[in-house]
């Protein structure tokens, strides 16, 4: 069943400067094919292949070694990570399409293997979580974390601005900041993860902090329309939670709305997982805030449909979905069955499970 030409979800949409080609959003999916963890060609014919989405946004990519949390994954920190970099840009650019990088600091969901000199990961609190990582050995439980001082978070931000740089030297048409699924952003803002009693503990507005000390570093270095963030309310992710998601992302989208960022990217639901696991009201955000609402977690086409049709939404994002499906974007157009996901060649590993999932017949 062929979509009529009239449905929003296939029409154009504009983002800042750019006109973006639909209204489906490739989200972040850590894939570990980053040996030496800089990005490379076999990558960048990965996000060839999907550029037909109007907005890829790349799998996370730490901003430093302290941020990575995951074996073989792609950091935007050097020369050699923005060459890398480079080759997957310009290869979706060459098909047409938009890219924006996803910048990340992972914070105690990491291992002392990881980590330089064998250290802890850093946290808000020394609360280690209930979760696990990705090492050479296989999946492993988390390391001890530490607690970061004051003194080194005007470090970290710098990490953040100084990757955001690299990233438009790398060709990005812009950046992504991962302040969701528990990772140091979202651990910071949530009052199960931080129990700091400085400036960046307490109330909504301290625990909020240093995402918006991020926020305005990037935005010193990067236009507005080149920005945008990713939030998950309520999603239990790496084991964090707040005793108030409401009054928390409320503030935090009205006070990225008075920054004028391009985008928030919005995981409805448990990442992953059920999308009604704690009630929340995502219209909410979305009326506060002026930009594209990118909604994100378990949409089928039916859903995304009618999220654009109804303006619940002006993107919708889909993850796993492209993993197998490289045309994800036509089978959606045309009511095409979806090819399904080979769970064993997800993360690590070469082509297979990569690149070699084939389009649509016909």
């Amino acid at each position: 069943m062929t979509v009529a030409p009239s449905s929003k979800l296939f029409q154009p949409f504009q983002l800042g400067a750019l006109t973006l080609k639909n209204r489906i959003a490739m989200a972040p999916l850590t894939r570990n094919r980053a040996p030496g963890n800089a990005a490379n060609a076999l990558m960048a014919e990965y996000y060839r292949q999907r550029a037909g989405a109007g907005l890829i946004i790349t799998e996370a990519s730490p901003i430093s070694q302290q941020g990575q949390g995951y074996i073989d994954t792609p950091w935007i920190a050097g020369a050699e990570q923005v060459a890398g970099w480079r080759l997957a840009t310009d290869a979706v650019h060459e098909a047409g399409g938009a890219i924006f990088i996803q910048l990340w600091h992972v914070g105690r969901v990491s291992h002392v293997s990881l980590q330089s000199g064998g250290g802890a990961p850093v946290a808000p609190s020394a609360l280690r979580a209930n979760t696990k990582t990705f090492v050479a050995e296989g999946f492993v439980d988390v390391s001890e974390p530490r607690a970061l001082d004051a003194a080194e978070l005007p470090g970290i931000v710098a990490d953040y601005v100084k990757a955001a740089k690299n990233a438009a030297s790398a060709g990005f048409d812009g950046v992504e900041i991962h302040a969701a699924n528990g990772y140091l952003l979202d651990q910071f803002q949530r009052d199960s993860s931080n129990k700091r009693t400085d400036a960046y503990g307490g109330s909504i507005e301290n625990r909020a902090r240093l995402t918006l000390e991020v926020v305005d570093g990037i935005l010193a270095a990067l236009p507005p329309e080149k920005v945008g963030i990713r939030f998950s309310p309520v999603s239990p992710a790496n084991d964090v939670a707040d005793s108030d998601p409401q009054a928390l992302f409320g503030y935090l989208v009205e006070q990225v709305a008075k920054r004028r960022l391009a985008y928030i990217h919005i995981v409805e639901g448990a990442t992953g997982g059920p999308r009604d696991i704690a009630p929340f009201d995502y219209a909410a955000l979305r009326k506060a805030f002026p930009g594209a609402y990118i909604a994100n977690n378990g949409y089928d086409r039916a859903m995304a449909l009618a999220a654009v049709e109804s303006g619940a939404a002006d993107l919708v994002a889909f993850g796993r979905p492209f993993i197998a499906n490289p045309d994800l974007v036509e089978r959606l157009r045309d009511g095409a069955a979806l090819a399904e996901v080979d769970r064993a060649t997800l993360y690590g590993g070469g082509a297979h499970g990569y690149t070699d999932y084939p389009v649509c017949a016909g």
